[in-house]
């Protein structure tokens, strides 16, 4: 493995052999006069986890939205394993956890887990059911009862990842979770993701700022620049899980992201 473990890569995976979940091709998104994303090119393939990264105000939570179908794009098109314009109405596909945890405080845990099947023709039971089966996978087996008032910040994160995984996604879409938790809760938080995410074979895109995130989750990270909204570069991440943010190689790694941000 060479001193830098990453590779440059197209921003389109059209000509490899390779199943792709999210695609992006020459998306442009502008609110009034101000350009927010110019000619957005990327894709995550089936499975893998996606980081989007850059400074602020280079549209990293509009792209996320774009794909989410909570945004429309002005221009270029996406796809959603390999359908052209698929959107979220079909929440069985897409999954979203916010950056506030959005938790309802006059519900239980389990009753905020299953809150995104109401809209759903599940009846009450199996909605139930399958909200318990979430808060077990993400380990809050016998908080099922509980208020979110009395849970930490960590155990909140936990519900809110619950609730967006009971709709059972083939594609997690993620904001900034986990940036209101402390270091140590943000590192367990990681490997919870990364062990739901093997167990249900979904593919993970998620925004956030903190680089050293990026490369702990990722497979792949794409860098924008701002104003508007462009991408710098896509890297792939040939590291071995799970990855210690202290490793050289992925202490190298965050360095060089930085400086490409």
């Amino acid at each position: 493995m060479s001193a830098l473990p990453m590779r440059a890569m197209a921003a389109t995976l059209a000509s490899e052999p390779v199943r792709v979940a999210v695609e992006l091709a020459h998306v442009s998104k502008r609110y009034g006069k101000l350009d927010v994303l110019d000619d957005i090119s990327l894709a995550a393939p089936v499975g893998s986890v996606l980081a989007i990264v850059g400074a602020s105000g280079c549209g990293k939570s509009t792209l996320l939205n774009i794909i989410a179908g909570l945004v429309k794009a002005d221009s270029g098109k996406m796809r959603i394993d390999g359908v052209a314009g698929k959107r979220s109405e079909d929440t069985r596909v897409i999954g979203y956890m916010f950056q506030e945890d959005r938790l309802l405080p006059w519900r239980t845990i389990a009753a905020n887990a299953e809150f995104g099947l109401e809209a759903g023709s599940l009846n009450a039971n199996v909605r139930r059911e399958r909200a318990l089966e979430m808060l077990h996978m993400t380990g809050l087996q016998g908080f099922e009862n509980a208020y979110p008032h009395e849970l930490s910040g960590g155990m909140r994160s936990r519900v809110a990842l619950a609730r967006s995984l009971v709709v059972k996604p083939y594609i997690l879409l993620m904001d900034e979770p986990f940036s209101k938790l402390d270091p140590q809760m943000r590192s367990q938080m990681h490997a919870e993701l990364l062990r739901v995410r093997e167990q249900l074979k979904m593919t993970v895109v998620f925004v956030t700022h903190d680089v050293e995130e990026a490369i702990v989750l990722a497979d792949r990270v794409v860098v924008l620049r701002p104003r508007p909204g462009r991408v710098r570069d896509v890297l792939d991440i040939e590291l071995a899980r799970p990855r210690n943010p202290l490793a050289a190689e992925v202490a190298e790694t965050v360095r060089h992201v930085r400086a490409l941000i």
